[in-house]
């Protein structure tokens, strides 16, 4: 343990952490970084209750906080893990804040990455859909693995921004996202689809790529392509644009030029499409 977190020192934090707190440390050190938006949807019932939670959970230094500076408008607070909550989380795991891979530094560089806004925007997905679990019945995300857990299961051949699975009434998906922010070209969006092929090949099973894209003209043009192509046949794909309920229907799958459907529904789709194909 860290000579600074003594027994009496972990023992007066855990008297002022309650197990919701305790959860939402390791979902902030999981995602790296969460705005108080986020944080609201995916612990707290309203947003008045979340702020004033988290401005006590800033003061005894559990979570550390940012404000980014935007081009117009203002950002809310965006809450990373502070070195007492990583003790917490050592202590809970039965390791120390080194082995955790905790540094302070380390923890804050989302406050000067170029890729904030893009980190910001596949929590919010997350956000969403666990917002969304957690006051509808008949939902549940059962799986949410970011970027970094991705990376380190499926490197060698995909870098997907997150693979999920979700439940919606008894209808289930596994995905991986792609957050299109538009800042690639759609030839390396699309050549993206061969690497998801040669892991289909590899493990034998068929995942969908979902692109979430940054306006309706990039869903457009990235979706024309996708039929013109026709995709990649073994790597089923879907395009919406970036909003507020990634579960309804937004989803338009690339075999279809009409009618969304909701994200749960895309299983069942592809599973009729496949069938309809067969000799």
């Amino acid at each position: 343990m860290n000579e600074h977190y003594t027994p009496a020192v972990m023992a007066s934090l855990a008297t002022k952490l309650t197990p919701r707190d305790r959860h939402l440390l390791r979902t902030i050190w999981t995602h790296r970084v969460l705005t108080s938006h986020q944080i609201a949807r995916i612990a707290f019932n309203d947003p008045t209750t979340a702020r004033h939670r988290l401005a006590k959970l800033h003061k005894i230094s559990v979570v550390d906080r940012f404000r980014p500076n935007p081009l117009t408008g203002s950002a809310p607070w965006h809450y990373v893990l502070g070195e007492p909550g990583a003790a917490v989380l050592a202590a809970e795991d039965g390791t120390t804040i080194a082995e955790l891979g905790y540094r302070r530094d380390r923890a804050l560089t989302p406050a000067y990455s170029q890729r904030l806004a893009h980190t910001i925007g596949v929590n919010d997905v997350f956000a969403h859909l666990y917002g969304t679990a957690r006051h509808t019945t008949g939902c549940r995300l059962h799986t949410w693995w970011p970027e970094g857990r991705c990376a380190a299961q499926w490197g060698k051949h995909v870098r997907p921004d997150a693979y999920a699975k979700w439940t919606e009434n008894g209808r289930t998906i596994d995905f991986f996202l792609e957050y299109d922010t538009g800042t690639e070209t759609i030839d390396r969006a699309l050549a993206k689809l061969h690497d998801y092929a040669a892991l289909t090949t590899t493990t034998g099973i068929t995942t969908p790529v979902l692109f979430l894209t940054a306006s309706p003209r990039r869903e457009t043009n990235l979706h024309n392509r996708l039929r013109r192509h026709s995709a990649t046949p073994s790597v089923p794909c879907a395009t919406a644009v970036i909003g507020p309920n990634p579960h309804e229907a937004i989803w338009l799958p690339h075999d279809r030029s009409e009618n969304r459907l909701r994200l749960a529904d895309l299983a069942s789709h592809w599973a009729q499409s496949s069938t309809a194909k067969r000799p």
